[in-house]
């Protein structure tokens, strides 16, 4: 039977300094060119997630926006994608206006990403964020707030303080055209929420990718409740230790922590049984 493997990034395959590490690196690379077929689930974009897992020699497409886009690095071409209408990102940006929320607007013109907010309006968090990219050629502070939904856009990323971003969760959250997820930052104390389109879930990228590459089977790896959608539609499903402790009430079982390679370590052990 033909198996995919699929993991989460961020607190799942990355370590806290968000990347694969040297020993997951080499170790990944050797059972991929053995044959595992393996691809990772992030809400990253192509940028973000190319930089985390510099290194890694991934040769199946890969699922990003939170499975809002299905993206092939090495034929450099989108395989699948699910974008927001404008009349609901319109809604959208109005409603998280209304509770004083400054998005990242993560969108797409016809010859590059970008990544767009208004000039001014940075929370702490959105600071610490763009600290961390100054290099990146996708951001782009832009004057107005018609100029944030220019392009095709795949998805809305507020930065802040839980309460400030509670609100506008618990309005998106009961919205039957957007999937909204909100949960603690990883590496920070800032909560995150996200907004997708309906159909933009990993869940749905792991179909698309199992009928893509004619496979029978998948197996995941998660940490958070970004992949609980994906838990739902993958064959065996495996939280890693320092996944939230509902996530791992769905599990297969429970494997070892990001930090210690918890993904690898299991994927060699597999793998190794079945070569």
């Amino acid at each position: 039977m033909k198996t995919l493997y699929a993991s989460d990034l961020d607190g799942t395959l990355l370590t806290k300094e968000e990347r694969v590490s040297p020993y997951s690196c080499e170790k990944l690379n050797r059972m991929i060119e053995n044959g595992l077929l393996f691809t990772f689930a992030t809400a990253r974009s192509v940028s973000s997630a190319r930089n985390a897992v510099r290194g890694l020699d991934v040769t199946a497409p890969v699922i990003l926006y939170n499975g809002g886009l299905v993206y092939d690095f090495n034929a450099k071409r989108d395989l699948h994608s699910v974008l927001f209408a404008d009349d609901v990102k319109e809604y959208v940006l109005s409603l998280l206006r209304q509770y004083g929320i400054m998005p990242f607007v993560f969108a797409a013109s016809d010859d590059r990403e970008r990544v767009l907010w208004k000039s001014g309006e940075e929370s702490p968090g959105m600071a610490r964020y763009l600290c961390r990219r100054r290099e990146d050629p996708r951001m782009e502070a832009v004057g107005s707030e018609r100029e944030l939904l220019g392009g095709y856009t795949f998805n809305f990323k507020c930065i802040g303080p839980k309460q400030q971003l509670e609100g506008a969760w618990n309005v998106l959250k009961y919205d039957p055209r957007v999937i909204c997820i909100f949960h603690q930052e990883t590496y920070q104390n800032d909560f995150w929420m996200e907004i997708s389109p309906r159909d933009a879930t990993k869940a749905n990228a792991v179909l698309f990718l199992m009928n893509y590459l004619g496979c029978d089977r998948t197996v995941c790896f998660g940490d958070s409740s970004n992949d609980s959608d994906m838990f739902d539609v993958c064959d065996e499903k495996y939280a890693v230790m320092n996944a939230d402790g509902w996530l791992k009430d769905k599990a297969t079982g429970v494997i070892g922590y990001c930090e210690e390679d918890g993904v690898v370590k299991w994927l060699e052990s597999r793998f190794g049984s079945e070569r």
